[in-house]
């Protein structure tokens, strides 16, 4: 049996700040990207479907300070994996949903900006 991987990079704008909850030897941030995707229509017109992805992402104490950079419209591309949660509500409703865990986050480069830097060489 092929070993399939769980990893993923999805690139999208920042929903709002992150939420921050610090513990003993680590902190987590938990915040949602934007994405969207567009499909053309029978017209040929463009249509656009946006989704928000959970985000949750953990870093030493020491290393928190990169939470500061996740703030609402920064577009921010996420490397990680996806996990599923479950649990039980108090009037016994099953739940379940899937989060990305980002091991690794870092601001986008604009394309307008990278494409000056290419025909700039």
């Amino acid at each position: 049996m092929k070993k399939i991987e769980n990893t993923f990079t999805v690139l999208g704008f920042v929903g709002k700040d992150a939420q921050v909850r610090e513990f003993e030897n680590a902190s987590v941030a938990r915040f949602s990207v934007a994405v969207c995707r567009g499909e053309k229509d029978k017209e040929g017109k463009t249509q656009y479907t946006s989704a928000f992805i959970s985000i949750e992402a953990w870093r030493k104490n020491e290393n928190k300070d990169s939470f500061d950079r996740i703030k609402k419209g920064v577009m921010l591309t996420c490397e990680g994996y996806f996990k599923p949660e479950e649990w039980t509500e108090e009037d016994g409703i099953v739940r379940n949903r899937v989060i990305m865990v980002a091991n690794k986050f870092y601001e986008t480069p604009e394309k307008e900006l990278e494409e000056k830097k290419e025909k700039g060489k």
